[in-house]
């Protein structure tokens, strides 16, 4: 936490221009700045606060929301007007990105802090019913009538958040080979899902994809399928009725090859 007399020197003025305190404010920074592309409507809280945090970390001013920075309890009136100018500033960071029905709530909140609880206790969900509703989201998403890679980013988007809920060593300690073993069942899991909820035309690809002997990483599973799908929109525009979901995949030292037949 950062105390009063960190800041209380006689050159506390040169001090708060330094870019690496968090007092500092840059001639960019404005209080109309955007300084992220989603809204905060309440059903999106957790994706908002992740990206508001990131946000404020480049902009080194998460301390005036995680209590780091509370309210001075001193009477240097130059550390005062500091704090409460950097308050207001993140204030007006996040009022930006709040929907008019949720700013008018807390636009008398006195502290981006006071602001930051509020928005945390109103709609954080607790874990049970999130992991519950992710895990449903998950089971019932299908491609339809999406493009792989629109498929594979709302995959991705669930996928992302219940990592979150997942526990993880964080001891530092574990040498033993469980840790690895449970990323890597995560790992196939992730890529059953993919391949689950492919449309039925990518039943040859997904079949041969599973025989390979070592399954290659999500991202690479992600961009076979997609090739396939390039090849298949290209044989449709030239006019030939050649099967392009014939491709067999292998895996030879570790790298995934792929086989056209006659090759």
């Amino acid at each position: 936490m950062a105390s009063d007399s960190s800041f209380r020197t006689s050159s506390s003025r040169s001090i708060f221009e330094e870019p690496s305190n968090p007092y500092y404010i840059h001639h960019s920074d404005s209080l109309g700045q955007v300084l992220v592309l989603q809204l905060l409507t309440g059903d999106n809280y957790i994706s908002w606060s992740r990206a508001m945090l990131i946000a404020l970390s480049v902009k080194n001013k998460v301390g005036f929301v995680d209590s780091s920075i509370p309210e001075p309890q001193s009477a240097d009136p130059i550390l005062l007007n500091s704090w409460t100018q950097n308050n207001n500033m993140v204030l007006s960071w996040i009022l930006n990105l709040v929907s008019k029905e949720i700013s008018a709530s807390v636009i008398f909140a006195a502290s981006a802090r006071e602001m930051w609880l509020d928005f945390r206790d109103r709609f954080q969900q607790r874990n049970d019913p999130r992991i519950f509703q992710l895990k449903r989201e998950l089971i019932n998403l299908r491609q339809d009538k999406d493009s792989v890679n629109t498929y594979f980013t709302k995959l991705k988007t669930i996928w992302e958040e219940l990592s979150n809920y997942r526990p993880n060593c964080s001891c530092g300690t574990c040498s033993c080979g469980d840790v690895k073993n449970l990323t890597d069942f995560h790992h196939m899991e992730y890529i059953m899902s993919f391949l689950m909820g492919l449309d039925d035309s990518f039943s040859q690809v997904r079949g041969q994809l599973l025989l390979m002997d070592l399954m290659p990483p999500i991202n690479r599973v992600f961009s076979l399928v997609v090739q396939e799908e390039q090849q298949r929109k290209t044989t449709q525009a030239s006019g030939s009725h050649t099967p392009t979901d014939t491709m067999a995949f292998t895996i030879k030292s570790g790298n995934t090859k792929i086989h056209k037949p006659g090759s």
